[in-house]
């Protein structure tokens, strides 16, 4: 199993995009504005997307990819799977003819290029080999994250949350987890944006990976623009005891 980062960061501008990572080779982990990264050949290939939640900077990409490879998706429709809030937010603001077309009717309902599919929580499901699991986390609209095991390890993703306990409680009754993508939105002096927000800063994930067990390769993601150099030395001063960096785009984890 390999991740490819297409984006990670927590804005745009130069070479920075938003959040979608690219699993194997045709399954997708949000689908933020980082879905732009790939060919139109690398974009025939994704038959699913797996979304953690309704923001924006996560699901911009998916009405332009829809309609960029339409004509690859006729014999079958692409697979979107999210919690109920997430894909009713989906349909009512998104694909309702007035945003984009309503692609789960085109060209007909019964021939249709895009197929919505609720997840429940706490069940796992699998796809190419891979076991993904849905993990209730903490942000201002109902947002999941996602531990994904494959048979030579696992990997972990925090989506958007802050300061919880469901997520690092989930892990913990796993008996093991390799890599770990937590988010880190703010400096530390930006707390305050932090928990009105609902993302972390460094004294904040400090703290909560406090609860974790285990010691995974640590990657941090969605830092805004501007402010990394400063988000990366406070996670050094107030993380120990994991193998930490920057989450980059165009990065691959092989598992």
């Amino acid at each position: 199993m390999k991740l490819r980062v297409l984006g990670c960061s927590g804005g745009i501008g130069g070479n920075l995009s938003t959040t979608s990572f690219l699993l194997n080779d045709d399954i997708l982990l949000d689908c933020g504005t980082g879905i732009g990264n790939l060919t139109l050949a690398e974009m025939r290939k994704i038959r699913a997307i797996f979304f953690t939640h309704s923001h924006l900077d996560h699901i911009a990409g998916l009405p332009l990819l829809v309609d960029s490879i339409f004509d690859s998706l006729q014999d079958h429709a692409l697979q979107v799977y999210g919690s109920q809030e997430t894909i009713t937010a989906l349909q009512t603001h998104v694909f309702n003819n007035v945003i984009w077309p309503d692609f789960t009717l085109i060209p007909t309902e019964d021939s249709a290029v895009l197929s919505f599919n609720v997840l429940e929580m706490g069940k796992q499901y699998h796809q190419e080999g891979c076991h993904l699991e849905m993990i209730p986390v903490n942000h201002v609209v109902p947002t999941v994250g996602y531990r994904i095991e494959c048979e030579h390890g696992s990997l972990a993703f925090s989506a958007d949350t802050t300061t919880n306990d469901s997520f690092w409680a989930r892990l913990n009754e796993h008996p093991s987890l390799d890599y770990l993508l937590v988010e880190c939105a703010f400096s530390n002096k930006e707390a305050e944006i932090c928990r009105l927000a609902k993302h972390y800063c460094p004294q904040m994930l400090g703290a909560d990976l406090g609860k974790l067990k285990h010691r995974p390769k640590l990657y941090i993601s969605h830092l805004k623009p501007g402010s990394e150099d400063v988000i990366m030395s406070e996670c050094k001063q107030a993380i120990d005891g994991f193998d930490m960096q920057r989450l980059q785009a165009d990065q691959v984890i092989d598992i």
